[in-house]
């Protein structure tokens, strides 16, 4: 019951800190004024994830406190969401980073929480390494990857907040399914501060969550993957399934332009999202249809694996064959 409660505060608190961070915007004139590269057609307030990291970021100590996660895990994720929010916020506000500072500080906020979570075992076709130092190297990189894509993934309305919602309470069910519920009570809080937020962003959208909010929900996500990886090891694949779209849209579309010899940091129009959107005239069903993947097709996989019933990297390869035929289709990493 204390959860729903705590729950209900933090998506009241986001959806009103949104209301307010909007009113803020307009104030300021902080927009997001449509280009050559946007998916949007109007000038729209940006910044609003600062109303679902603060609710969060709240929301943990009380967690904490009822024994829900550990201190460590709390002072890891608060301490390197909190970091992510203010670079993030910096860019918002129109104080432009350059590339490799940026991606300095991404390394830091990632470093951070690598001090607080450990580095799990990896499975591998039922066998489990310990990879040592070398494994930290190999998250750090892996961390700052979910943070990039995610700032890469926040291009239409409502996208990424639905991608969080969604796969935030998916991982509690696999909690619920391996009999560890209290695991997925700070995944559960994380969606309901997102939900709070997407009140606003949903199509058509009257606030962008910015870089503020999609760097934290990169590195976030990542660090709850990690968490969950440590819990049992099998849950690194499930969730990796879960954050499937995102991580083959994104990917193929960098490793495509990188082929076409584009700048990695140049601004662009190409994912495959993007481009099923332009074909569709509307944000509205492609967020629908990435919400339908998520539930009808990643999370049974995820559920599968979590449960052992079928090898976590076959899973990884059967379903994502049909999300890359998909970013295939809507021409990934080509210029509309």
């Amino acid at each position: 019951m204390l959860l729903w409660i705590l729950a209900l505060i933090v998506f009241v608190v986001a959806c009103l800190l949104t209301w307010c961070l909007r009113r803020y915007a307009l104030a300021r004139s902080l927009l997001d004024i449509p280009n050559s590269r946007s998916s949007h057609s109007l000038p729209t307030p940006r910044g609003g994830g600062v109303a679902f990291v603060i609710a969060w970021l709240a929301a943990l100590p009380v967690a904490a406190a009822f024994g829900w996660l550990s201190w460590s895990l709390a002072c890891g994720l608060i301490g390197a969401g909190a970091w992510m929010a203010v670079i993030g916020s910096v860019d918002d506000h129109g104080l432009l980073i350059r590339a490799r500072w940026r991606l300095l500080t991404h390394f830091l906020g990632a470093l951070w929480l690598l001090l607080w979570v450990p580095v799990p075992e990896l499975l591998l076709f039922d066998t489990r390494f310990n990879l040592g130092t070398f494994g930290y190297v190999l998250v750090a990189v892996a961390l700052v990857w979910m943070l990039n894509l995610y700032n890469f993934m926040d291009g239409i309305d409502g996208l990424a907040g639905i991608e969080a919602v969604t796969v935030c309470l998916s991982g509690a069910l696999l909690y619920v399914l391996i009999g560890l519920p209290g695991q997925g009570i700070v995944p559960v809080l994380l969606a309901a501060a997102v939900a709070g937020f997407l009140v606003w962003n949903f199509p058509p959208a009257r606030i962008f969550m910015g870089d503020a909010g999609s760097g934290f929900l990169g590195l976030m996500l990542g660090g709850l993957l990690l968490d969950a990886a440590v819990v049992t090891p099998q849950l690194l694949w499930a969730w990796l399934l879960l954050l499937g779209v995102f991580v083959v849209d994104a990917t193929l579309t960098l490793l495509h332009r990188m082929l076409q010899g584009h700048r990695l940091d140049e601004a662009h129009r190409s994912h495959g999202y993007q481009h099923a959107a332009q074909r569709f005239g509307s944000h509205l069903p492609v967020t629908l249809g990435v919400l339908a993947i998520n539930l009808l097709w990643l999370l049974p996989w995820a559920c599968a694996v979590a449960l052992n019933l079928v090898d976590g990297v076959l899973a990884l390869a059967i379903a994502y064959l049909p999300l890359l035929l998909l970013a295939w289709y809507f021409k990934a990493g080509r210029d509309l």
